[in-house]
């Protein structure tokens, strides 16, 4: 399938990474609304007379929540509880459900779920005739309603109907995710173009690493509990539901409070990005965790999102000799549970 992106002049440097000549994510700050393709994402739809039953018991959410308006976030986990992929979770019609994942993680999920699905008379879906565009900044929601007559949603809540869907996220500056058919990607980021910023999808990336907000790759499947993601600092755990695959290893690890890693938020002297998994060590040279997510930003250096040790005192911290300066995140580190923000707790 050809890339869409291309007709907005795009230059794909990889199959999650899409740039313009614009300069670097950060220094885009003149516009009141910026907009970028969400390459790095994809989607795979759950379909079926049984389809909420086959995720309620495989997923971290709680399927009823998702009724059209509220969009949880979820994961799915392994029976050791590290999770396969996290993902927001969108109700389209009573027998169709969506996830939208990194791209990484959306075959192998695919293929996770496919060995339960004939069980519920379901199938699964990757839909690559589908698009994701974001929108970042002040005037972002009242852009999406003007070129898409829908009304743009509260955070983590979704509007629009089966064919586009709106959808809220969080960071310092209003954002606002897309879902549309491929064929109207391009006309309209171009439509949009005209009244907006068209900035590469590091940008969106970056907003996510100031909201604390970390999506799974294939470098740290199978590795990580949800909490150590903040994923239930983020409504991304229903602990009132019944049992789904790596249930009990969750649960426990939050009841008796044996999460020994967390999800922080650092910045990184010097332009040069980090791997991912990249090691942070302490002044000792000792792990004190390893990055999960990174994106320049618009002073010459790095901000990222690590999964640190939760020992006290772990002193100065380093990344090859670069300086790691640990940033507040924008949440505390405490339960919130998914049915407090589908009443509009949020």
């Amino acid at each position: 399938m050809s890339d869409w992106t291309t007709a907005l002049e795009g230059r794909r440097t990889s199959d999650s990474r899409v740039e313009f000549e614009i300069g670097k994510p950060g220094q885009q700050a003149v516009a009141n609304v910026k907009v970028t393709p969400l390459v790095h994402l994809a989607i795979l739809d759950v379909v079926g007379t049984g389809a909420d039953k086959l995720l309620q018991g495989q997923t971290s959410a709680q399927v009823e929540l998702a009724k059209g308006d509220f969009a949880p976030l979820t994961c799915f986990c392994n029976a050791k509880g590290r999770m396969l992929a996290n993902a927001q979770l969108l109700r389209i019609s009573p027998e169709r459900y969506r996830l939208i994942l990194h791209r990484d993680l959306v075959e192998p999920l695919r293929d996770h779920l496919k060995k339960f699905a004939p069980f519920y008379k379901s199938e699964l879906a990757l839909r690559d005739d589908l698009a994701l565009l974001g929108l970042i900044g002040t005037d972002a929601p009242a852009a999406a309603a003007r070129h898409l007559d829908i009304a743009a949603p509260s955070l983590w809540h979704q509007a629009g109907d089966e064919e586009r869907q709106l959808l809220a996220h969080p960071g310092p500056q209003p954002r606002v995710l897309i879902c549309l058919p491929r064929e109207q990607a391009a006309t309209t980021a171009s439509a949009l173009a005209d009244e907006a910023a068209l900035v590469g999808n590091a940008e969106w990336c970056l907003q996510d690493i100031r909201a604390g907000l970390a999506w799974l790759t294939a470098a740290h499947q199978d590795a990580l509990l949800p909490q150590m993601i903040n994923w239930e600092a983020l409504g991304g755990i229903s602990f009132k539901k019944g049992c789904y695959t790596g249930q009990e290893v969750v649960a426990r690890a939050h009841f008796r409070g044996q999460v020994k890693k967390r999800l922080a938020h650092c910045r990184l002297e010097g332009e040069p990005l980090p791997a991912l998994g990249s090691a942070i060590v302490d002044a000792n040279g000792k792990s004190a965790g390893e990055v999960i997510a990174a994106e320049l930003d618009n002073e010459g250096g790095v901000e990222l999102l690590a999964v640190l040790t939760t020992r006290e005192e772990i002193g100065p911290l380093s990344i090859e000799d670069r300086s790691v300066t640990p940033l507040p995140l924008p949440y505390p580190i405490e339960r919130l549970d998914p049915e407090s923000l589908a009443q509009g707790g949020a």
